[in-house]
């Protein structure tokens, strides 16, 4: 897969866009109605917010208002602005009608029963059909242009987490250095952080998804810092586990079983292994060492415009990895009243295996502040 960008500054865009109708005449449809912002800015540089869009055999057109007037300047070349006056609702149901269209596919898992009753009213209900994950399952396999942004994501994120490193010391609250942390990510170029970063001082590291509070850093006790940076509209996601001046002996001993279970799991990505292989090349590690029971979520998920998309790397999901992947790895041990290790990186799957995207280091050394 090569990394050289294209000639043509939309060809990414027009490339998704010919996947997405094949797709869509597989689905039995002949346009596909996408009421989900991040489905339209896959298919496009227009963000999406508050808007839908129809892709149909041979137009692509964006629904919007006056208040994205500027930012759709954007689609020029890519697809049709339709303005609407009335509800979105009312003018997707007036295009289909307009456009001829006879088999429209709805994006079943992102719109409403009640906002679907109000286009059938127009439309009649033999015009729609109910789809699930037609862009989803496109969206698994990422070209060369996502790949980049991803990567242009990890870069501004590491280099946030980089320039806060130093300053962490006992005594700082997890709300105060969340804060300064997200602060960095947009002054580097993120627009937002890919998620609430969680900040996770203390015992608090045993809760996978803690929220940062007033619980202030000490010496010896670990911070679990759970980061990520959103640039171009893609995510990054990354995870890293420190400690304040020393580590107990329990935290040195938990951290090395994570770091091996990690690093044997990375070592296995290749195209055709199962989602269920790779969580037990991670999951045999720390069981081993008896701590099978401290680690009870799946091991990594994809990235891309969202922080959680497919595949899911877990031990009941037996579809196999395939080229253009873009998935983390990250597995945990969590001891209640104590704290907890996680160690997560983001990983390209390329016909040769696994490359990681991230570059930070994870040594036990590294990671004592």
């Amino acid at each position: 897969m090569s990394n050289a960008p294209s000639k043509h500054p939309h060809a990414h865009f027009k490339a998704r866009l010919r996947r997405a109708r094949s797709a869509i005449r597989d689905a039995g449809c002949d346009a596909l109605l996408i009421s989900n912002a991040r489905d339209i800015r896959y298919l496009s540089p227009f963000s999406g917010e508050d808007s839908w869009a129809i892709v149909a055999p041979r137009s692509f057109v964006v629904i919007s208002d006056f208040r994205f007037a500027e930012d759709l300047a954007c689609l020029k070349g890519i697809a049709k602005v339709h303005m609407r006056k009335g509800s979105i609702a009312g003018a997707a149901a007036g295009l289909i009608s307009d456009m001829k269209l006879r088999r429209v596919g709805v994006q079943s898992e992102y719109m409403t029963i009640a906002t679907k009753r109000s286009i059938v009213k127009q439309t009649g209900a033999k015009r729609l059909k109910d789809t699930t994950a037609i862009l989803s399952r496109l969206r698994v396999i990422k070209d060369d242009a996502e790949i980049r942004a991803i990567t242009k994501a990890i870069h501004v994120q590491e280099r946030a987490l980089l320039d806060l490193l130093p300053t962490i010391k006992p005594g700082q609250s997890e709300l105060e250095l969340a804060a300064r942390l997200e602060c960095r990510m947009k002054e580097l170029g993120a627009s937002a952080p890919s998620f609430p970063t969680i900040m996770a001082a203390r015992a608090n590291g045993s809760k996978p998804h803690a929220v940062p509070g007033r619980t202030r850093t000490a010496t010896a006790k670990p911070l679990l810092i759970d980061w990520g940076a959103r640039v171009d509209g893609y995510i990054s996601d990354l995870t890293r586990t420190f400690t304040l001046g020393r580590w107990s002996k329990q935290m040195r001993e938990i951290y090395g079983v994570v770091l091996d279970a990690q690093l044997a799991a990375i070592d296995v990505v290749r195209p055709g292994i199962t989602c269920s292989q790779l969580d037990a090349a991670a999951r045999r590690i720390i069981d081993g060492a008896g701590y099978g029971k401290q680690f009870g979520h799946a091991l990594g998920h994809g990235i891309g415009l969202d922080v959680h998309e497919g595949p899911r790397i877990a031990k009941e999901i037996d579809a196999p990895l395939e080229q253009g992947m873009v998935i983390t790895i990250e597995p945990g041990v969590y001891l209640p009243g104590i704290g907890g290790v996680r160690i997560e990186d983001d990983i390209v799957v390329t016909s040769r295996g696994g490359r990681v995207l991230s570059s930070l280091a994870k040594d036990p050394d590294w990671a004592t502040l």
